[in-house]
């Protein structure tokens, strides 16, 4: 059961600034998250300040200097079915439609799928783990199989977000409001990893939006994909994913970006990856070297050594489907 709350619908972004200040105050969007979060007993609210009437922060629209701007309450539903993002940023299309299920597309937003909190049951449960302040992690030593094999600073959670990786892949920059002036920062610097602090996911600050998302323009040789492997067909998060945005000239990789998901707790960039392939024909020798390249270094718990061979599968897979 929610615990009660009151509840207060901004006026505008400046106004839902203004309201977060109060304490207590948790920020209202699309909710799919939060409610959850809530229900679980993850964080308390005593006051959601809800941006979801905000018509400024909807819709996708070109910017002057090319590309895009996604405004942070776009449904994935909205994001799948723009014919821009279809045919010049496959990989974000892709990543939207692998998000849950059709109803949570249809009312969950794609800022909220960057700030959504971690999905680790120790986390959502009633354990006073790390992440919630307590000093111990308890999937290090318990059930694991979901977790991290990559950047697990005591803290083994895996991020989430099926867009993030995508969104990174394609150089996506977000902005931010708060009581100054908005911020545009790289949505690779917008994540924080349990190395750097361990009870934050993001950037955000307490009296912080995020307001929208912007990509720049997609060059006419730009291939970009998004795979996601998962227990279900549908309804479940990744157990390990690869986005890629691959600048393919003259049958060669002029550049590259390679961004994991499920395997850590940020969305995982994999330059050995990118290294591996750049200046090179994607022939089957060169993927496997490459595949090969992604997973050294990983550092399985007990139960979810399966990752390793499984995410070098996914790496091969998609790097052929490019090719």
């Amino acid at each position: 059961m929610v615990p009660g709350f009151t509840y207060v619908r901004a006026k505008s972004v400046a106004d839902g600034v203004r309201q977060l200040a109060a304490p207590g105050a948790k920020l209202h969007a699309g909710g799919t998250d939060l409610l959850g979060c809530l229900r679980d007993g993850v964080f308390k609210a005593d006051r959601l300040i809800s941006v979801s009437g905000l018509k400024e922060l909807r819709g996708i629209a070109p910017v002057p200097a090319g590309g895009l701007r996604i405004g942070a309450l776009t449904t994935h539903a909205q994001v799948v079915a723009d014919k821009t993002i279809n045919e010049r940023y496959r990989a974000l299309a892709q990543a939207s439609a692998a998000v849950a299920s059709p109803q949570l597309r249809n009312q969950g937003t794609i800022g909220g799928n960057l700030c959504q909190r971690p999905r680790c049951w120790y986390f959502r449960g009633d354990f006073h783990c790390l992440r919630k302040g307590g000093d111990h992690c308890y999937a290090e030593g318990g059930e694991n199989q979901y977790h991290a094999v990559f950047g697990g600073h005591k803290c083994y959670i895996v991020h989430p977000s099926d867009t993030a990786p995508a969104l990174i892949a394609l150089e996506a920059r977000v902005r931010i409001a708060g009581p100054g002036a908005s911020r545009v920062v790289p949505l690779a610097s917008f994540f924080v990893g349990p190395a750097k602090m361990i009870t934050k996911e993001t950037i955000l600050e307490k009296r912080e939006i995020l307001t929208e998302i912007l990509l720049p323009a997609a060059e006419p040789d730009l291939r970009s994909s998004y795979r996601k492997v998962r227990a279900r067909g549908s309804f479940d998060f990744a157990l390990a994913g690869i986005a890629l945005a691959l600048l393919i000239k003259d049958g060669k990789v002029a550049r590259a970006r390679v961004v994991f998901s499920g395997v850590a707790p940020v969305p995982w960039r994999s330059e050995p990856v990118e290294q591996a392939i750049t200046g090179k024909a994607l022939t089957p020798d060169v993927v496997a070297a490459a595949a090969a390249a992604g997973v050294k270094g990983a550092e399985p718990l007990e139960k979810n050594g399966y990752k390793v061979p499984l995410l070098e599968g996914i790496i091969t897979e998609s790097l052929l489907a490019l090719a």
